[in-house]
C-alpha cells in the first residue's frame, strides 16, 4: 500500500492523523536531524499499521516533510 504522509517534526506528542484514504498527518516529537525524523516515522507507522519496521519504506522525500510511504 502506497500513502503520502505529511510530517510536522518537533511536536509536543506522537501521533497519526488520517486526513483522506492514503493521506495522513504525522506529528513527531523527533528534529528533522541526522535521520531522526525519518527513524521515528518508520517505527511509528509500524506500530500503527502491525507491521515490522523493515515493511516500511520511504520511497520520495526523504529530506522533504511531504513524503510517499510503501507499507506491506
Amino acid at each position: 500500500m502506497r500513502i503520502y504522509i505529511k510530517v510536522i517534526p518537533r511536536s509536543s506528542q506522537n501521533k497519526i492523523e488520517k486526513i483522506s484514504e492514503g493521506e495522513y498527518r504525522v506529528h513527531l516529537n523527533a528534529p528533522p536531524v541526522d535521520g531522526k525524523a525519518n527513524e521515528a516515522l518508520i517505527k511509528l507507522l509500524a506500530e500503527h499499521f502491525g507491521v515490522a519496521k523493515s515493511a516500511i519504506s520511504i520511497i520520495g522525500g526523504k529530506s522533504s516533510s511531504r513524503k510517499m510511504v510503501d507499507v506491506g
